[in-house]
């Protein structure tokens, strides 16, 4: 079982493989898919592969902050250090939230989907998403 916090019912919505693929040496620290299949293991707090320089997150959408300040402090520290990062949010799009202030102050760029998401595990998603990237060649 993959400790994530506390989430709503309905929370989790697995990452189309379409995305996945798009990202295919990503670590996912928070992982609800095919790829992945890590116990005991809590992304929030445990430390995170960055040796491929490149993660994934599909974050709890009823409480993706934390998941974005992880990400945000991860950039920061391979920003200091001078190791390449580059992190991928797939997120609800919802631009009046704290979070998606967070992401936009540290320099993301918003990748919109075009449509609703067909997430692998349900139907089309009743809301519109956004993958949002941090640190690559800005």
């Amino acid at each position: 079982m993959i400790r994530i916090g506390k989430t709503k019912a309905g929370d989790s919505w697995e990452t189309p493989k379409f995305i996945l693929d798009m990202f295919p040496n990503a670590f996912d620290p928070c992982p609800l898919n095919e790829r992945w299949s890590l116990s005991d293991y809590d992304g929030l707090t445990d430390e995170w592969d960055l040796s491929s320089g490149l993660v994934y997150i599909n974050p709890p959408y009823s409480n993706p902050k934390p998941w974005v300040l992880r990400g945000i402090e991860e950039i920061t520290k391979a920003n200091f250090e001078g190791r390449k990062l580059t992190i991928v949010f797939l997120l609800k799009h919802d631009s009046s939230t704290e979070w998606f202030r967070l992401l936009h102050e540290a320099g993301a760029h918003s990748l919109m989907i075009n449509g609703r998401l067909r997430f692998s595990n349900s139907k089309p998603a009743s809301f519109p998403s956004v993958l949002m990237v941090l640190g690559g060649s800005q």
